[in-house]
């Protein structure tokens, strides 16, 4: 039976993040798995398959030979990858040519000079951005080629480097194997050829559903061939506590799958030799509403039942007697004869390979349903730290808005690197809205609509939030108020943590220390504040979290919560005097997952949402994700994976991000070895230098340039590739002359 999921659609159902993974597409058929990249993103889940064929490969200049063929050597089968493509929504594959006197595809009238070899080893004449049976480039379906005369940038001809590539998106086509170029025999032609991987999006077959929804329907197929050996799959989800999954039957012979009772599934055939029934016992009942998989396999030698991941039921056929299965019926789906049928949904069933598409059938059929609601319930505890599953008619997707996190599943941080002097603020109340709204918008409180804005008062908070820095003292969080309540997190001059507290009713501010531990150590520290009241629970990383109370005389109400500070304090009126003194010059370090109550402040700053009209900023906000979960991709073996040296910066979601945090933490910590030294024998000069010169420094991660512009990241790298950069500063030369 099955040990790798079908797709990687499957493997974010089941809560898996963007990595490596071995995909089995047609079951226990022929083809065997393979291993892709799977990357999943908010909304789409995209395979990856890769060759082997280097990115701008040199084509010509020295050799004379006429044509010039490169061979794509995948890591995977051209049925294997067929698989792929036939069960995808969407699939691309990007494609370029740079040229240098050697035309590509003669426009607008000749015969191509180079041509790209697909699927079924068909010839293809087009080329990326434009489509089957079209014989142009981009620029020519855009009209914004070099030279309006060609429909192609390289069909002009020029002595200067020029460039046509594109997405090549028909699936039947893909993938890629040969690219084929021609004109190449004369004095001075050159040419460059990039083939990017084949990325696909989206499984048709795993969302394949049905409802059922009364027990006499049922959906009826072409009888199922299954002589020798009979490999069965789906996923049912019901409520009822029995009912036929399918049913097909012969003269005597048959095969048949059904739920007999809410904690029992069977499956039972007879080939010749009298009725074989092999029954799967759940411990748990199986009629929860919940999605359970089944895998029913027979063939000459055994059959087997799984149910989930319960025991594999097996059953050894008999030595002497019949072995071929001889059915004549149609196949039913859904019901069988006279018996009782199943009322539920059945999804992605798969006969010895071939996914059933239950969803078409189902859109004629009166009685079922296309299509299956209620994902949530399954798959609704991946959505993680508050995040809220969302029902769509082929799956489910995770809200994660109200929450200080991002990605499929609200797991990936949102933080970013703060040099010394930079500052946020969120204000509670954005300028001119009415309270009624205001109260609904700031989400801080449930209090009473009809108070004046800077009545809004707090009995309880929670906070949360992850950083990591090097520099004593600083304040990590200030929340202030138009009275003189506060409350503060600050790392003290010896490094140690401090959460300050005034509500009023004390002399002084209420403090928490936590002692003996150095917080400024340049490592990622998680802190969660939580106030009820008088009582107040704080746990640091992963240590057991300790209360503490308030003092008797201390007020417990928040008075009129006004806005909330990282970085640095830039408030009017009288501000507590250590506070003042820890916030300049201001924190230096890393920030992330920052939430006050409902309030995400430095999502709301990196993320367009609706409460992006709060925050103010001063200085330049650079992403990072503060080394608090970085993205761990285990290292492929330079013989599996034949993009050794560029799968950097192939196609890794974050690498760019993973990278810069990495480089920061350790430049931090040796930049501070540094500066010591430095200062010690430099001080004065130093001084000097820094009022004299003083600039505004940045931060860099080893993001691809022109990333957030680009469709995605293969795009990204190609518009961060030198050699494409090129065209431009020829054209530039050009006018030079």
């Amino acid at each position: 039976s099955a040990i790798y999921e079908l797709s990687c659609e499957a493997y974010k159902h089941l809560g898996k993040t963007s990595n490596y993974y071995w995909i089995d597409p047609d079951g226990s058929g022929t083809l065997g798995p393979l291993k892709v990249y799977c990357n999943m993103t908010e909304d789409k889940v995209w395979t990856t398959v890769y060759h082997d064929l280097q990115m701008q490969t040199s084509v010509g200049g020295s050799s004379v030979e006429k044509l010039s063929v490169l061979q794509l050597n995948y890591s995977a089968t051209m049925d294997q990858i067929s698989a792929i493509t036939s069960s995808a929504e969407y699939c691309e594959q990007f494609i370029s040519y740079s040229c240098k006197m050697s035309r590509l595809l003669n426009t607008p009238e000749g015969n191509p000079y180079t041509w790209w070899v697909g699927k079924a080893n068909e010839k293809h004449y087009y080329w990326g951005g434009s489509g089957p049976g079209i014989q142009k480039c981009a620029c020519g379906i855009e009209r914004n080629c070099t030279d309006p005369k060609y429909y192609c940038n390289c069909d002009a001809d020029y002595k200067q480097w020029r460039k046509d590539s594109g997405m090549l998106s028909y699936k039947e086509h893909l993938p890629v194997s040969q690219v084929v170029v021609g004109d190449l025999d004369r004095p001075g032609s050159e040419a460059k050829v990039s083939v990017g991987p084949v990325r696909c999006q989206g499984d048709r077959n795993y969302w394949n559903a049905a409802s059922f929804v009364t027990s006499s329907s049922y959906l009826h197929f072409s009888t199922f061939q299954g002589e020798t050996s009979a490999d069965i799959s789906f996923y049912f989800k019901t409520s009822a506590s029995d009912g036929v999954f399918l049913e097909n039957l012969g003269n005597t012979d048959f095969i048949k799958l059904e739920l007999k009772s809410a904690t029992e599934v069977s499956f039972s055939f007879d080939v010749g030799n009298g009725p074989v029934e092999i029954v799967v016992r759940s411990p748990n009942p199986l009629n929860d509403d919940q999605w359970h998989r089944v895998n029913a396999e027979r063939n000459v030698k055994q059959a087997s039942l799984q149910v989930d991941q319960l025991p594999l039921q097996v059953r050894k056929a008999p030595t002497e007697g019949h072995t071929r299965l001889e059915l004549y019926s149609q196949l039913y789906v859904g019901a069988a004869g006279g018996q009782r049928g199943f009322l539920g949904c059945i999804r992605s069933l798969r006969m010895n390979g071939v996914t059933l598409d239950l969803e078409e059938r189902a859109k004629v059929t009166p009685g079922v349903k296309p299509g299956c609601s209620g994902h949530c319930t399954s798959y609704g505890m991946y959505c993680a730290n508050g995040g809220k599953c969302v029902e769509k008619y082929n799956g489910y997707s995770c809200d994660c808005s109200k929450t200080a996190y991002d990605g499929p599943f609200c797991i990936k941080d949102v933080g970013a690197f703060f040099e010394e002097g930079m500052w946020l603020r969120y204000n509670f109340h954005s300028p001119g809205t009415s309270v009624k709204d205001l109260v609904s918008r700031t989400l801080l409180s449930s209090a009473d609509p009809e108070i004046t804005a800077p009545d809004l008062s707090l009995n309880k908070e929670e906070l949360s939030f992850s950083f990591s820095t090097t520099k004593s003292p600083c304040v990590l969080l200030y929340v202030s108020s138009y009275t003189p309540d506060f409350m503060a997190v600050l790392v003290n001059p010896n490094g140690n943590l401090q959460i300050r507290y005034n509500l009023g009713g004390t002399k002084e501010p209420y403090n928490i220390d936590i002692d003996h531990r150095n917080m400024a150590n340049g490592q990622p520290h998680t802190v969660n504040v939580t106030r009820n009241g008088r009582d107040i629970v704080l746990q640091l990383d992963h240590y057991p979290p300790t209360s503490y109370s308030l003092p008797a005389t201390s007020d417990i109400q928040f008075n009129s919560p006004k806005a909330l500070f990282l970085g640095k304090v830039i408030e009017i009126g009288k501000i507590d005097q250590d506070i003042y003194k820890y916030s300049t010059p201001g924190f230096t370090g890393c920030l992330s997952r920052v939430q006050f109550n409902q309030i995400a402040p430095l999502k709301a700053a990196l993320r367009p949402t609706n409460a992006s009209s709060h925050v103010h900023i001063q200085g330049e906000l650079v992403e990072s994700n503060c080394g608090a979960s970085p993205l761990t991709i285990p290292p492929m073996s330079a013989a599996t994976d034949p993009w050794h040296l560029d799968s950097a910066s192939a196609d890794f979601p974050y690498n760019g991000q993973a990278i810069g945090d990495g480089v920061n933490r350790n430049s931090a910590i040796i930049g501070g070895v540094i500066a010591v030294v430095i200062f010690t024998i430099l001080c004065t000069l130093v001084f000097l230098i820094r009022y004299m010169f003083r600039h505004k420094g940045t931060y860099h991660t080893n993001e691809a340039k022109g990333a957030e512009s680009a469709e995605s990241a293969d795009a990204a790298i190609m518009n961060n590739d030198p050699n494409f950069t090129e065209t431009i500063d020829e054209s530039k030369k050009e006018w030079l002359i």
